[in-house]
């Protein structure tokens, strides 16, 4: 391979000898030295020159191929960076889930706080003086030194809810949560209310937060109610958000450890993706993990991990696995959703699904007597007709559809709409060519 200064020295040399030129950086060295700057040759020794110079144009551009040239060496460089920047990428996309998203830690749940209160600031749409209402206005005042009977109240300013909020594990006091507000009387919306203070309990009858401030609703309603009114309705007016409206004022106590062990649980129970969850663990802590049932990884913390369970459940969390997903299909009537899942399987079968459309009708006729009658009065008579019609269908053969993809590619060519696939997938799984779990909502 020749070097990228002799390369450089023939490229010279055949520029030159095309043109005829000859330049002392041309051949000083190679067959003889032109002196006096530049000069170009003439007669037999030009035609010698150019001819013995194209001779081995080819075998330098060939060289020029196989040598560490700038351009080559910046070639390469720049597709070993794509491929550097690419490794990563195809790294994650191949990568499985991480524990913290398959898994809790036993003893760090969360815990539900309740409370009852009032929303203030209605402006004429609030409860239309239930009993329950009026005494807790009256109950509110009492608080602050005020006795009013409650006969001489009125809350259509005021509505009562309830106030409800999820208390993270190790919240310390201080710390603010989110709260939703529910109307629980007949306020028509809870748009531009206050929340006045109210103290939200644990299953422990214990107050653990304190939550106010004003609400955000998401939705409005408006317009007159009533024979010849019209009202609109956006949302829902009567359930409210506070945007960390809650204080926390005592702390829930958690224990996360127990015998230098902790335990995982996982959100989808599954006994595959128990036994690789601590096949993944014990990859990296050899012999300190073991799943106990579908649900439960026990795991015991190393001895060079004493006194950072902190840093040891952290880096358990962030190991990696691929969760085994069962086969199967969730079917939501109510909305006609269908979800399933990569593993369902369909074996060979036959289908046919028809429609069958019952339509009734319902008519006024009036019956009247004869023209010269001399009785008889006209009266109002009701027709109904009713018709069915049954739409043909044929009986289509389905192969064995060993994927997601394949089945849906199969009941779409039928033509069927989501309605008639929940009945084809209730019908499958009653024939048994349906090998998945089917869930119904």
């Amino acid at each position: 391979m020749k070097t990228t200064e002799t390369l450089r020295h023939y490229r010279d040399s055949i520029k030159a000898a095309e043109k005829n030129i000859l330049t002392p950086s041309s051949w000083r060295s190679e067959h003889f030295k032109l002196k006096g700057g530049r000069s170009r040759a003439k007669g037999p020794l030009s035609l010698l020159l150019t001819t013995e110079t194209l001779r081995h144009r080819d075998s330098i551009k060939a060289a020029e191929k196989n040598s560490l040239t700038p351009t080559f060496i910046s070639r390469f460089l720049r597709i070993l960076l794509v491929v550097l920047m690419l490794a990563p990428a195809a790294d994650v996309w191949a990568a499985g889930s991480r524990i913290k998203d398959l898994a809790v830690i036993a003893g760090a749940r969360d815990n539900q706080l309740a409370g009852y209160g009032l929303v203030a600031g209605l402006a004429g749409d609030g409860d239309k003086n239930p009993v329950e209402t009026i005494q807790t206005i009256a109950n509110l005042l009492q608080r602050y030194g005020l006795t009013v009977p409650a006969t001489t109240l009125s809350s259509k300013n005021v509505a009562i809810v309830m106030v409800t909020a999820d208390i993270p594990a190790f919240m310390k006091p201080g710390a603010r949560l989110d709260v939703t507000v529910s109307s629980m009387g007949d306020a028509k919306t809870l748009q531009g209310g206050v929340l006045v203070q109210t103290p939200l309990l644990g299953a422990d009858g214990k107050v653990y937060a304190v939550a106010q401030g004003p609400l955000s609703i998401g939705g409005m309603s408006g317009g007159s109610e009533g024979a010849g009114g019209a009202s609109v309705q956006k949302n829902h007016p009567t359930v409210g958000n506070i945007t960390g409206g809650a204080l926390v004022e005592r702390e829930i106590p958690a224990t996360i450890l127990s015998d230098n062990h902790l335990e995982l649980l996982l959100r989808d129970p599954d006994f595959t993706s128990a036994s690789r969850m601590a096949i993944a663990i014990n990859d990296k802590y050899p012999g300190s993990s073991l799943a106990v049932d579908s649900t439960t990884v026990r795991v015991g913390m190393p001895a060079n991990w004493s006194g950072s369970a902190v840093d040891f459940i952290s880096d358990v969390e962030t190991l990696e696995l691929m969760p085994d997903v069962p086969a199967r299909v969730v079917i939501n009537e109510r909305t006609g959703t269908i979800v399933a899942t990569a593993r369902i399987h369909v074996s060979n079968c036959a289908v046919s699904h028809g429609n069958v459309t019952i339509s009734i009708a319902s008519s006024q006729d009036v019956s009247q007597p004869g023209a010269f009658s001399q009785g008889g009065t006209t009266q109002t008579t009701t027709r109904t007709d009713t018709k069915i019609k049954e739409d043909k269908g044929s009986l289509v053969a389905l192969p064995e559809l060993p994927t997601v993809e394949k089945v849906a590619s199969a009941l779409n060519a039928l033509g069927v709409t989501p309605r008639d696939m929940m009945s084809m997938f209730e019908a499958m799984k009653q024939a048994g060519a349906l090998q998945a779990e089917l869930i119904m909502r």
